[in-house]
């Protein structure tokens, strides 16, 4: 990397800004072709100019990421919208959630303007998901750069997405143009991912906004919320997230869930106890209220079940800790599937490759 921009506290208005100058040098960097990874409310997003090839291939070059996968576009104002996206698209309902939800974690699905981006940000789909980041840094870059931003998460493909600019370092030093370090972000998960399809409301992606708060919004709309499941190996997924093994530590991991939380402690330490003996550096991914119930080389606690957004928040830093501590056996415990849950456990089981028990 060229180039680290590094972000003030601002005391007086009571949020973190990147200054002028290190935007400035940042959206040079985007204007010229070059990838740079910033900072959004879900995960640190490797941005490169959605109109250029080139700066886009970039982007795949440095993950590692499949072709057929398709890149989510960051925008900085809706006004964008009319020069990528058909004109006769939206409609009533997709201006409903871009008020209720934008800025903020709710990527759209909408039929793509012809010639407007690069076509491997829509991996030859003719729709293109695009949202608005809900991040005070992203936004200044955003403007600054007056482009539309392809931005997937700033990792390696199939790595836990980063939540910290070191986590970007960690995987992509060296191979991209630069880091607008912000902090840690704040939702922990990724965008959700929504289509409107004749009437009908499809979840192709769970992430920041729930199925929940989607049907708050328009109550009459029938919400339909993709299972977790793969995506048959000859598809193009219709969104990021939907194929290939994600957010995945180095290590063998599964995924425990029961009704009867001693059953599934128990379960899990016999589990434990086993790898130990077969030789394993065992783990165990738990939360603040069970932490104490288990023996292993390493048990993390990753958020607490009274606050479901705190285990979203800290998931990715978990499975890294695990990596960083070269463990090679874990074993972790599920979450209800309910709200944001939905998105957790969507994120566990691509970590997880699918492998799960359920008691």
């Amino acid at each position: 990397m060229r180039v680290i921009v590094t972000t003030y506290w601002n005391v007086n208005q009571g949020e973190q800004r990147a200054s002028a100058q290190d935007i400035a040098e940042a959206a040079s960097l985007l204007r010229q072709g070059d990838t740079v990874a910033f900072p959004t409310e879900t995960v640190y997003g490797l941005g490169a100019d959605a109109t250029n090839t080139e700066a886009v291939l970039q982007i795949f070059a440095a993950k590692g990421r499949p072709s057929d996968n398709p890149l989510i576009v960051h925008i900085a104002d809706v006004t964008q919208l009319s020069g990528l996206v058909q004109s006769d698209s939206l409609t009533a309902y997709h201006q409903v959630l871009m008020k209720a939800f934008w800025p903020g974690p709710l990527t759209i699905v909408l039929p793509v303007r012809a010639g407007s981006l690069s076509p491997f940000v829509t991996a030859g789909l003719q729709t293109v998901g695009i949202r608005i980041p809900d991040h005070p840094v992203a936004l200044q870059l955003l403007r600054e750069a007056g482009l539309p931003i392809a931005a997937p998460s700033a990792n390696s493909s199939g790595r836990p997405s980063p939540t910290l600019a070191s986590h970007v370092r960690d995987d992509l030093d060296g191979k991209i143009g630069g880091i607008v370090d912000g902090g840690a972000t704040g939702v922990g998960v990724e965008s959700t991912v929504i289509q409107l399809v004749d009437g009908e409301l499809y979840v192709l992606r769970p992430g920041g906004v729930t199925a929940e708060q989607l049907q708050e919004v328009l109550p009459d709309m029938h919400i339909h919320v993709a299972e977790p499941t793969e995506v048959e190996a000859a598809d193009t997924p219709r969104a990021p997230g939907m194929k290939y093994t994600h957010y995945a530590p180095k290590g063998y991991m599964h995924i425990v869930q029961g009704d009867d939380e001693l059953e599934v402690i128990a379960w899990i330490q016999r589990d434990i106890d086993a790898a130990k003996s077969r030789g394993e550096s065992t783990g165990i991914l738990t939360f603040e209220e069970r932490v104490g119930g288990y023996r292993a080389d390493l048990v993390v606690a990753c958020g607490s079940l009274s606050q479901p957004e705190t285990i979203a928040r800290d998931l990715y830093a978990a499975l890294r800790t695990f990596d960083h501590k070269g463990i090679s056996y874990i074993v972790a415990e599920g979450v209800p599937d309910a709200g944001i849950g939905s998105a957790i456990m969507n994120r566990l089981l691509k970590a997880a490759g699918h492998e799960r028990v359920i008691l």
